[in-house]
């Protein structure tokens, strides 16, 4: 049986909420994180750099992919444009684009809208819509849990399906819902080309002192469509901060930190991490390895955090190390809950895992920015108790 971790009274200090606000703060400035572009790159090297200053030996796999760069997205109604941003893993169009009457999907007109969340990608709602037939455009008018461009990741990056797709700010709704109604005519454009280049993993391998047991992965998404700081920094941190307590007390077992791209576009990270690794997010008994993901919007401003696993032990050790970091009481989501991002894939291959996930009114938005979408002393907490957990889970 699992145990917290004996330790300070405090369990995490002013030096950790310094740290936590300079990484947070350099994560912002470096731009856009998306997959295989400069912000992304600039976030891989940083990332690198910051964990061999803590003493780690960085490795860093790259993998390829066509990265999509749009050229030109709009939605014409009413003599007027409303810019878009392409869906990932829809068909492009050409300059032209797709001209046709709009209405509701199911309603016969050549360009439909449907109202989407990012979270409808792990529902089955907006494949179910996109798969939809008798349409040959599609608008994703954004449903975020703020106005904005609140977009859906692409779950089918390599395997674009469906019509051509944009997405719309939620800012715009008026004026669509109007064209809607009056069955506007309207253009849809969807314009990009793909070009050759890698996403990056950042990878750090500890050995235990006794291998012979099945390893434990440490891992945190570090790519997504905008800055987001909130989305991804408190994973960031969490993932340094432990890092920096195993560097310190090394571990009885193998532990392999993993910070990923290719999140936004249907995990190509985790794949290619695993496809290194065969078996890794398989059961236990089969040689699968633990896994500790820490997922999106940890310390997000207003937030609230959940514990995401199956397994008793890992509920109860984690609940009590953030417990004992000084944190409110965190959510337990069911044991039977299939869960979304990356560990989704570990459930689905039988793997043993926690994910910590925490809630973000400004998830998949450009306003996720610092330092107002962050809660700099939660996620010093969290990440404290995070650190904790992970030195006992290497014993």
């Amino acid at each position: 049986m699992l145990g917290p971790m004996s330790g300070n009274a405090t369990p995490f200090s002013d030096d950790a909420e310094r740290r936590a606000a300079r990484w947070l703060a350099a994560w912002d400035a470096q731009g856009p994180h998306r997959t295989a572009t400069p912000g992304a790159d600039a976030g891989a090297e940083w990332l690198a750099d910051e964990a061999a200053s803590l003493g780690a030996d960085v490795t860093v796999e790259e993998f390829p992919l066509d990265r999509l760069d749009p050229e030109d997205a709009f939605l014409e109604i009413s003599g007027g444009r409303i810019a878009a941003v392409p869906v990932f893993d829809a068909p492009a169009t050409d300059a032209g684009g797709v001209a046709g009457r709009i209405g509701p999907v199911g309603s016969g007109a050549e360009i439909v809208c449907a109202e989407l969340g990012p979270r409808d990608v792990y529902s089955g709602k907006a494949q179910r819509l996109r798969q939809a037939e008798g349409h040959r455009g599609l608008v994703i008018l954004c449903a975020g849990e703020s106005p904005g461009l609140a977009l859906l990741n692409a779950e089918q990056f390599r395997r674009p399906y469906g019509a051509p797709a944009i997405h719309v700010s939620s800012e715009a709704g008026a004026a669509v819902r109007a064209a809607i109604a009056a069955g506007a005519a309207a253009r849809l454009v969807a314009a990009s080309r793909r070009t050759p280049a890698c996403g990056r993993n950042v990878v750090v391998n500890l050995p235990g002192a006794r291998d012979d047991r099945p390893p434990l992965v440490v891992m945190t998404p570090r790519s997504s469509w905008w800055q987001s700081v909130a989305e991804r920094g408190g994973g960031i941190v969490s993932w340094l901060e432990s890092l920096r307590a195993l560097l310190a007390a090394p571990p009885g077992r193998r532990v392999v930190f993993t910070a990923n791209s290719g999140h936004e576009l249907g995990h190509l990270g985790l794949d290619d991490f695993v496809a290194r690794r065969p078996g890794w997010d398989g059961p236990a008994q089969e040689g699968g390895a633990t896994w500790v993901h820490y997922g999106a919007n940890i310390g997000a401003a207003g937030g609230t955090l959940s514990l995401v696993s199956p397994d008793d032990d890992l509920r109860k050790l984690a609940s009590a190390e953030v417990a004992a970091a000084g944190q409110p009481p965190v959510t337990l989501a069911p044991k039977s809950l299939i869960p979304s991002g990356e560990t989704r894939d570990i459930h689905r291959a039988g793997g043993s895992y926690l994910t910590l996930v925490g809630s973000n009114r400004w998830f998949h938005l450009p306003e996720d920015r610092w330092p107002d979408s962050v809660d700099v002393t939660a996620i010093a907490r969290i990440a404290a108790a995070g650190a904790k957990l992970v030195q006992a889970l290497s014993r």
